[in-house]
């Protein structure tokens, strides 16, 4: 088992370093077009692809790095570019958590590489789990997967809705209810392969931030997948079904749901996501202050700049360390004994929020306009206390493993 450490060995310090020079040189400039043409960065993702960045085995390196460390570090120096396209970049992540957290040793195998393509053909995945009417509240899921017997295939109807590469994307991982009376606990997840009749694209929604990346419904029309695209397989499915009647009977402990497993595993990377924009924005309004003049001298010589940019430094920071320890334990194997996961989650987003709002208020007028990044920075942030469980609910969350009470 790794150690926790805050210092990065010199294979992480190579990869942050090449990382963040992709931000810089490739995903900096172009942050301000793709933000208002409001499409996917498809040249950006595919010199990424070219460039070994966005691939399976990349992504399979960091994921498995024994320190935990890998995810957080990539995500953040992506997002330090511009949140939109970094989306766009790991969007694709989601999904493969997905797959990596219930299914099969075959299914990962047969499904992850296909999710992202290669550099001459490049792909996305889009992980569809929150409906019009069921968002934090995934017991009021309304899609259904019901499984026909005689052709061992299952048959899946419904409407996802806030989907990243909703309807473009080339595999879908779709989560659904397969036994309506037992909740969030009746759900299981689905690959929906490339092509499949039934599936197409809803509304895709024009967003305030992260705009570079494609948000749409995906609806699903008599969508007929074939058995083994239950993740996890039916075996397992039915076993724990069988598990949740017997303790819905007997009120013990409660089981988890498949899109729950899936935003468990990937919160602590949207916390470092919302490290990376706002350690970006920060650096903006640093070097701002200390080249600004006023009054014959820089605005950072004031103390009310200078102690909010001291305050915002300590909070990245902070949450910096929140999103390693969450990372850290998830690799090792050790429980989120009190929720550390959505603790991360929640500080990394909150500050992201702040300290943005806090660069755009030192740039003053220069902050409010689209002629300085930290506009967009701050409306991007914006997303991090909402998106794969709001602040409200993660302190839920929170509040429920601390107590062990069904706090509403």
């Amino acid at each position: 088992m790794a150690e926790f450490t805050m210092e990065l060995n010199d294979e992480q310090k190579e990869v942050r370093d090449w990382l963040h020079g992709f931000a810089a040189d490739v995903i900096r400039p172009a942050a301000a077009e793709w933000d208002e043409r409001e499409e996917t960065p498809w040249p950006i993702i595919q010199e990424a692809a070219k460039l070994g960045i966005y691939s399976l085995d990349f992504y399979a390196q960091q994921f498995f790095d024994p320190t935990g460390l890998g995810i957080p570090m990539a995500t953040e120096e992506i997002f330090w570019g511009d949140a939109g396209i970094g989306l766009s970049i790991m969007g694709t992540g989601l999904a493969a958590v997905g797959v990596l957290a219930n299914g099969t040793e075959d299914q990962i195998g047969t499904w992850i590489p296909q999710m992202y393509g290669d550099a001459d053909d490049v792909k996305v995945a889009a992980f569809c789990s929150s409906e019009p009417d069921a968002g934090s509240d995934v017991a009021a899921m309304r899609t259904r997967a019901v499984y026909d017997e005689a052709k061992d295939e299952w048959v899946l109807n419904g409407t996802k809705t806030w989907a990243t590469n909703g309807g473009i994307a080339n595999v879908h991982v779709v989560v659904a209810v397969v036994d309506a009376e037992l909740g969030s606990k009746g759900h299981a997840s689905f690959i929906v392969p490339p092509n499949t009749p039934g599936l197409s694209q809803g509304q895709k929604f024009k967003k305030h931030g992260i705009r570079a990346s494609h948000t749409a419904e995906v609806v699903l029309e008599g969508v007929r997948v074939p058995g083994h695209c239950l993740l996890g397989g039916k075996a397992k499915l039915d076993e724990r079904l069988a598990r949740a009647r017997e303790r819905a009977k007997s009120g013990g402990e409660r089981v988890k749901n498949a899109a729950m497993a899936t935003f468990e595993a990937s919160r602590p990377a949207v916390g470092a996501m919302a490290v990376g924009t706002a350690r970006a924005a920060y650096e903006e309004a640093l070097e701002y202050a200390k080249t600004r003049t006023q009054f014959g001298r820089p605005i950072i010589d004031n103390q009310g700049i200078a102690f909010q940019l001291a305050d915002m430094r300590t909070q990245i920071d902070a949450a910096r360390l929140l999103v390693w320890r969450a990372s850290w334990m998830a690799s090792t194997g050790k429980k989120f004994e009190s929720a550390e996961g959505s603790m991360s989650k929640l500080y990394a987003s909150e500050v992201a929020k702040k300290v943005t709002a806090q660069a755009v208020q030192i740039l003053g007028g220069n902050g409010f306009t689209r002629e300085y990044p930290v506009e967009r920075m701050h409306r991007d942030a914006a997303i991090y206390t909402i998106f794969e469980g709001t602040s409200e609910i993660q302190r839920l969350v929170i509040a429920r493993t601390l107590s062990g009470m069904p706090i509403r």
